[in-house]
Order: structure tokens, then C-alpha cells, then sequence
């Protein structure tokens, strides 16, 4: 029989890299496309590496619609995975428009190209973000969305919507949203990891630079939230556990297991833990001193949010795995080969 092939838009992203691995490795021929406006093209040469498959890349923007119909004319692919998009929250609120037309138009011609070419799996990467401050913890996929409070949290939403709204009404067209929690650390080769331009937006990458003399002094925005400790507490998942619920979610729409045209999943690993908790651990998990500082709060940041994995767990038969300490083992090694300080 031969292999299924997925195509993996943002597949040279931090994500998508990863879950390019963890596909091959699964059994699928994987084809990526990114346009490299975040990301690198060496992170495809590290997955060739890691994986010894010289898997194609196009560069391809998803917004540019006459690009995107030549990769469907080219690559014969059932499934869909779509990571292509702007993610930055505080960019987002300075530039809406940016978002809007970026995130929307072009997961809208995913969806059109989809529907056309008679391809039927969609596989959309979306965020806990959708979830705004939460009335209870942990929460579920039937946990009400808030109103976003940013328009990268709104694209999420919308394109939620959007996905639910085409599988309804095009025959034979399936989707599944993966809602994300906090992404960290990187593949165990080192080959491959987060790779932020500028000053990093998400904490893990901040503490790896600070540890690695590029960052002054980590900031930790608030240690007066009602939490044990006073720091913000988040569910961090390991980008590799994060790779394979893509794989396991995949399987299950090629092998047809779906049992709605249209599924949400949460991916987390159901643990809280607080920032400082994470920046004491990474401390343990490398023998370093980080140096950092309590500051006030940032406007925006949510006090506590964590899911409830149970869904994903029996349905996807897929759970989180990797110790954090060998997650935060796994960032800093990244972070020594990017600045060849090994």
C-alpha cells in the first residue's frame, strides 16, 4: 500500500518541523511549504537530517492563492496539516489588519483548494487562547470560548469556525482543531528547536537566551496572582508529545475513526505549572543560575489555564509523555547549538 502523504503548511515553524519528524517516523510522506517569513529553511535541512529523508520544500505563501493550487496540481496529498500563520499577541493588537488578512486568507483558500481538488483531511492548528480566563480548571473542549482578548486569539476562533462551517457543509470534507497549550523545548538531536527573530515573545526561549548571555535579565511579570506562588500558571507541553498528537490525530482521520465530520482536541499535559516553578526548574535541570527579576504584570496575560487531556487521551489514544526536566534538558541543548557553544 502506499504511503499517505501530508502536506504541512508552516512546516519549516517550530511546530511544523517537529511534526514533519514524528509524521515520517509514523509511516507518512510529508511535502513542506512555508515562506519563510518566520522561520528558517535550515530547520527543513535538519529534519532531512534527522529523519534521512530528503523531503520536498516549496516555498509557498498560503495567502497567495495561484502558489498554493500549483503545490495541489504537483503533490498528490489527503491530508492537510495548517500551521501557517502570524502568532505574536502583542504584534497582533499593534497591527490587526495584518492578522485578519494573513491568518484568515489563507487558511480560506486551504479550505477552498481542499473542497476543489476533492482532498479530505484538514488538520488546523489552533490555541488554549480560545479559551480567554476560564471560569473553571482544568478546562475541556466543552469549556466556553471567551471573547479574545487579541485579534491572533480572534483568527483562532474564526478559523475554528470557519473549519466547522466547511465540514458541515461539503461532503466528505473532515477537520480537526487541535488546541494547543504552551509549546516547549526541542527534538533530542538538537537538529531542530524554536528559533524566535528578535526579542523572544514566549518564556522558554527567553530563559534559554538569558542563560546563554544574549538577554540581560529575565523578566517575570507578576508574582501577586492568586497561585501558589504568585506566578501564572500554564500546562507546558513538549513540542515532540505536541508532534505526535498531530500523527495520532491524522491517523485517525485517515484511518476514518472520526466520529464527527468536525473534532476539537485539547493538548496539554494536564499539570500546572508556574513560571517561576519553570524558571527553578530549568535552573535544576542544567546546573545554571538564571538571572532574573520580578517586574509588575503584563496587560493581557491570563492567571491560570490548564487542560483537561482525558478526551485526547481515550479518543486519540495519545498522552504526554516526556519529563519536563528532560524538556528544559532538551531547549537548552538547542540553544547551545544555535550559538555553537557547544
Amino acid at each position: 500500500m502506499a504511503k499517505e502523504t501530508v502536506l504541512i503548511s508552516g512546516g519549516a515553524g517550530y511546530i511544523g518541523s517537529h511534526t514533519a519528524v514524528e509524521l515520517i517516523a509514523a509511516g507518512y510522506d510529508a511535502v513542506i511549504i512555508d515562506n519563510l517569513s518566520n522561520s528558517e529553511a535550515e530547520a527543513v535541512e535538519g529534519v532531512r537530517r534527522i529523519t534521512g529523508v530528503d523531503v520536498p520544500f516549496e516555498r509557498v505563501d498560503t495567502c497567495d492563492e495561484a502558489a498554493l493550487r500549483r503545490v495541489f496540481e504537483k503533490y498528490d496529498f489527503g491530508s492537510v496539516i495548517h500551521f501557517a500563520a502570524y502568532k505574536a499577541v502583542g504584534e497582533s493588537v499593534a497591527e490587526p489588519l495584518k492578522y485578519y488578512r494573513n491568518n484568515l486568507a489563507s487558511f480560506m483558500n486551504v479550505c477552498a483548494l481542499m473542497k476543489e481538488f476533492g482532498r479530505p483531511n484538514i488538520l488546523f492548528s489552533s490555541s488554549a487562547t480560545v479559551y480567554g480566563e476560564p471560569d473553571t480548571l482544568p478546562v475541556t473542549e466543552q469549556t466556553p470560548r471567551k471573547p479574545a482578548t487579541s485579534p491572533y486569539g480572534n483568527t483562532k476562533q474564526m478559523a475554528e469556525d470557519i473549519l466547522h462551517d466547511c465540514c458541515a457543509a461539503y461532503e466528505g470534507l473532515h477537520g480537526i482543531a487541535l488546541r494547543y497549550f504552551n509549546p516547549i523545548g526541542a527534538h533530542p538531536s538538537a537538529l531542530i528547536g524554536e528559533l524566535p527573530r528578535g526579542v523572544p515573545q514566549n518564556l522558554v526561549p527567553y530563559i534559554t537566551q538569558t542563560a546563554a548571555g544574549l538577554r540581560e535579565c529575565l523578566s517575570i511579570f507578576g508574582d501577586d496572582y492568586d497561585t501558589p506562588d504568585g506566578t501564572c500558571l500554564r500546562d507546558y507541553i513538549d513540542v515532540v508529545d505536541l508532534a505526535k498528537a498531530h500523527v495520532a490525530a491524522v491517523d485517525r482521520m485517515t484511518q476514518r475513526r472520526m466520529k464527527e465530520a468536525y473534532e476539537i482536541f485539547n493538548i496539554g499535559t494536564g499539570t500546572p505549572v508556574s513560571v517561576l516553578e519553570l524558571v527553578k526548574g530549568f535552573e535544576r535541570a542544567n546546573g545554571l543560575t538564571l538571572n532574573y527579576k520580578i517586574v509588575g504584570r503584563r496587560a493581557g496575560d491570563v492567571k491560570a489555564v490548564w487542560a483537561d487531556t482525558q478526551r485526547a487521551n481515550k479518543e486519540l489514544g495519545w498522552k504526554a509523555e516526556r519529563p519536563l526536566e528532560e524538556t528544559l534538558r532538551s531547549a537548552w541543548a538547542w540553544e547551545k547549538h544555535v550559538r555553537g557553544m557547544n
